[in-house]
């Protein structure tokens, strides 16, 4: 059975037109100053607004038949007034001009009612982006449904030859999205632009006596000719899967623990929370007052760049209009910077880093290892592949979690391992990382390869 999903909302006459979007940027950005208009005339002292559209497509086939054919086509705006010290939020997926009035109204009457904070307001006006450099991430994929749902079906049905033991399959997916928004605020600041992402995945099932297992992999990129073939994606999953059947078990030890190159960027999110302004402010942070101190082992350096061509978190300002900039995160594992959005920058008496709403491409600077050279680094000890629960206290950095992966014995994959957990410190995990690969994967924000840590404890779960 094929299921057919639609979700779209009322288009102008542009898309008659030949249009992708239902409005251009001007026009976005002529409701964003609309917006603030309204928001003037009812007495805000100042406001910022964010109109966007979506357009999207996703095929999913299972076991060689299509499954599902998904389209969607959204848009909405967002505002926040300020009367004075006091903020209202409201939004709406009607960009009627009437709409847009009784949102504002809405904000309006929220701040009214809130509380007076002095850290909050629009970001500084010396700190928003000057000039907005053309970082080429609007790439749309013309692929027709017929198209990717062959694309899909090479996909699975790689994945599902890759080893007699695949049993099963969840699927394979072809997906594509569009977006375009303009942000503007009453401080004259009022820009956009189109951007596009576009991936594509596969899980499957292996089994093999009473043992079975299910992995995956994907691919995502802005320009769909960087996206890896769909046989090779196929294949990918298909071995992972089958590569994990009949585990075997550990004793509980102390062992070095090698993190895969998709897992390693989790470790960077944790860093990432723990030196963010909300965590700051609140106290709620294990890397309290870390500026200029050594929070990662030496070897660590980690770069942030927004203007990466074509990059998957690239873009030319942040959230609130702030320009972004490269910079040195980690420099010889020397925390250099936080990242900070405007309000909690201020509670902080900081500056904004250009980074309400996330961080923008962290590239994490590889060692000499290939995968391979890792193992035999780590000698014996633990590869994870897979991580489990949200064993993770970022208040003190206590970390534990379950996991699968593999026991290395000698520098070579022995057997695979499930149902064990994982414990240590995030503050001493991170001093204690001994190795960063350069099998690197850009499937995100973060750009890391394997990372290894020296010692953590290791448990069985059985």
């Amino acid at each position: 059975m094929i299921t057919v999903f639609c979700k779209e909302t009322p288009v102008n006459d542009q898309i008659a037109r030949g249009s992708r979007f239902s409005y251009s940027l001007d026009e976005l950005k002529g409701l964003s100053e609309e917006v603030l208009r309204f928001a003037k005339e009812s007495g805000a002292s100042s406001a910022e607004a964010e109109v966007s559209l979506g357009i999207g497509q996703n095929v999913s086939v299972r076991m060689g038949e299509t499954e599902t054919i998904e389209y969607n086509r959204d848009k909405g705006m967002s505002v926040t007034v300020y009367f004075g010290q006091q903020k209202g939020h409201a939004s709406t997926s009607d960009l009627s001009l009437q709409a847009l009035r009784d949102t504002v109204s809405a904000a309006c009457n929220i701040a009214r009612y809130t509380a007076q904070d002095e850290f909050c307001g629009l970001a500084d006006a010396a700190l928003l982006a000057r000039e907005i450099p053309d970082l080429d991430l609007y790439h749309p994929w013309d692929v027709s449904v017929d198209e990717a749902i062959k694309m899909a079906l090479i996909c699975e049905e790689a994945a599902r030859n890759a080893d007699s033991r695949i049993s099963n399959s969840e699927g394979a997916s072809v997906s594509t999205y569009e977006g375009l928004f303009s942000y503007a605020n009453s401080h004259g600041f009022n820009a956009g632009y189109p951007s596009s992402r576009h991936g594509l995945s596969c899980s499957v099932i292996a089994e093999a006596g009473e043992s079975m297992q299910r992995d995956y992999w994907y691919t995502s990129a802005r320009h769909a000719a960087e996206l890896d073939a769909p046989a090779a994606v196929g294949l990918k999953a298909g071995e992972r899967a089958a590569r994990r059947l009949n585990p075997g078990q550990v004793k509980t030890c102390q062992v070095p623990v090698l993190f895969e190159a998709p897992l390693a960027s989790g470790l960077i999110s944790h860093l990432i929370s723990a030196i963010s302004g909300g965590s700051l402010y609140r106290k709620s942070s294990f890397l309290l007052d870390s500026l200029g101190k050594q929070v990662m082992s030496s070897i660590v350096n980690i770069e942030e760049l927004p203007h990466i061509k074509r990059g998957l978190a690239s873009s030319p300002f942040d959230n609130e209009g702030v320009a972004t900039h490269s910079r040195s995160l980690i420099k010889d594992g020397v925390l250099q910077g936080y990242m900070l959005g405007s309000y909690s920058a201020r509670k902080l008496g900081m500056s904004s880093t250009g980074n309400a709403g996330g961080n923008h491409n962290l590239i994490i600077q590889s060692g000499d290892l290939n995968f391979e050279g890792l193992l035999r680094e780590m000698g014996t000890g633990l590869l994870v592949t897979e991580l489990l629960g949200h064993g993770v206290n970022m208040v003190t950095g206590d970390y534990s979690r379950g996991a699968a992966g593999f026991w290395v014995e000698n520098g070579v994959i022995a057997y695979p391992v499930e149902e064990i957990t994982i414990a240590g410190n995030l503050a001493e995990m991170f001093k204690s990382i001994i190795a960063i690969g350069n099998d690197v994967l850009s499937q995100g924000s973060k750009q890391t390869g394997s990372i290894l840590i020296e010692r953590m404890t290791v448990a069985s779960g059985a």
